[in-house]
């Protein structure tokens, strides 16, 4: 890989950059920035947390004109989480320059928006219906703006924000430079790149990256009844830093996330009906490590990037394998290895088959553990614990009454009984959380049932065909 040095940036970026902690780019960076600094029209298929953020942002705040007053950077992005999630990104890339970055997204009131957009800041960073809605208002003017990123395309064609987007588009200077990135590429996204680029550069990032192949993933055979008892065990035997849960639906989040709490796990849900100013509650005591386990929809999670998450659960097991890799994508971040857990229903495995043959990577199969085995990695915390207050070296205090045990107990028996103390044993307060129809049968096995069933309807045909006279014509 590319040294940031090596691509002829300002120092301030370099500063910035170095304050961030990004030394060597990925490859989505070390092939984009060049291309656009050059102006080049891009088309970047890369998946979430290849660095593509900065891949744009980079020569987003390399281009800003400090002098000037205006607009003059636009980044579209499909939800307000990935919109604060870039701004705060470009933030800091442009720290060093003082490059004024601002988010407009739905749900945050728009007179505070109006007020700051009064500050003059050279790059906006907002959702489609926000962006539009401040446009029509006037409180937001295009005639300066000389670049556009598109960000998750994909990602805002399945949200219905294509008419948005062109509505935008339209409105720009057409000398402007534009940036499409996208996971995927289908026909409507191919066509916005027809119709609003120019001689766009392909950059896209190999597969084996896109597969995130750093990430341990596994898979876990469970009844639907089964399931939450069974991630609690994963829970108290692995005892990961920082997890997050994937649900299917709105309901399942909650009651998930409501059920880990009572069973003594500080964890949150996110999803689409939750007020703006609690959803980044939640992200926030997430991100400081107030809440260990956040669960969350694959909509309210999309754009996240989140260090430190050490554990990927798949409560339910997404319906296509693009949702598979973006909810992985979560932990294995920056060249650190992550752990994903898929649980399965045995009616779902044809999806499980599915995700394997695109992603083209096999998932180990997992037993639950025991409840002895959730008991003995609870009891590796504590041990860790006292390892490291052992280490510390700051017992003075407390010998004296160490001493007193020991006059009375073996020193084996106080040592288990602090472990039992201290140890957080598995809880099995009832919890309610509504069963869920597992997805319909894989459509691998429909297509197999079609093929045969067309085989024989054809094989019918042939014969009805072969054994019937000649065709009589009723006259009237």
């Amino acid at each position: 890989m590319a040294k940031f040095e090596d691509l002829h940036l300002s120092t301030t970026t370099l500063r910035s950059l170095k304050k961030i902690g990004f030394e060597e780019t990925t490859p989505i960076q070390e092939q984009t920035i060049p291309l656009s600094m050059e102006g080049h029209d891009i088309i970047g298929q890369a998946q979430t947390g290849t660095g593509k953020t900065a891949a744009f942002g980079i020569p987003l705040v390399e281009k800003v004109d400090m002098k000037s007053k205006n607009i003059q950077c636009l980044v579209i992005a499909p939800t307000r989480e990935l919109a604060i999630q870039v701004s705060e990104e470009l933030y800091k890339i442009g720290y060093d320059k003082r490059v004024h970055v601002l988010s407009v997204y739905g749900g945050q009131d728009i007179s505070r928006q109006i007020r700051a957009l009064k500050k003059q800041p050279a790059i906006i960073v907002g959702t489609p219906g926000r962006l539009l809605d401040h446009i029509n208002r006037g409180t937001i003017k295009l005639s300066h703006i000389h670049s556009v990123v598109l960000d998750e395309a994909d990602e805002m064609l399945n949200m219905g924000f294509i008419d948005d987007i062109e509505a935008i588009l339209e409105k720009i200077p057409s000398d402007r430079q534009t940036l499409l990135f996208s996971a995927t590429m289908p026909d409507k996204i191919r066509a916005i790149a027809v119709k609003f680029m120019k001689d766009p550069k392909l950059v896209k990032t190999k597969a084996k990256e896109m597969t995130v192949p750093q990430i341990d993933q596994f898979f876990v055979k469970v009844e639907e009844r089964e399931k939450f008892d069974a991630l609690t065990r994963l829970l108290d035997y692995q005892s990961p830093d920082l997890a997050i849960v994937f649900g299917r639906t709105k309901r399942r989040v909650d009651e998930v996330a409501e059920a880990l709490s009572i069973r003594g796990y500080t964890a949150e849900g996110i999803h689409g009906d939750l007020s703006q100013a609690k959803r980044l509650s939640v992200l926030r005591k997430f991100k400081e490590g107030s809440i260990d386990v956040l669960v969350a929809t694959d909509v309210a999670a999309r754009g996240l990037d989140i260090s430190g998450v050490t554990h990927v659960y798949n409560f339910d097991i997404p319906q296509d394998p693009e949702s598979y890799v973006h909810r992985i994508g979560r932990t294995g971040r920056a060249g650190k290895t992550g752990m994903a857990i898929t649980f399965v229903a045995p009616r779902e495995m044809g999806y499980l088959k599915f995700v394997e043959e695109t992603t083209k990577k096999r998932m180990k199969r997992m037993q639950i553990p025991t409840l002895a085995e959730a008991i003995e990695g609870q009891q590796r915390i504590v041990m860790d614990k006292l390892n490291s207050i052992i280490d510390a070296n700051d017992l003075s205090l407390y010998k004296k009454a160490a001493e007193e045990l020991l006059n009375e107990h073996e020193a084996k028996a106080i040592i288990a009984a602090a472990l039992k103390m201290l140890t957080k044993e598995p809880d099995t307060t009832p919890v309610r959380i509504t069963n869920e129809a597992p997805l319909p049968v894989k459509r691998e096995k429909f297509r197999s049932e079609s093929r045969n069933t067309s085989r024989n309807n054809r094989d019918s045909r042939r014969r009805n065909y072969q054994n019937r006279g000649p065709k009589k014509y009723n006259k009237k």
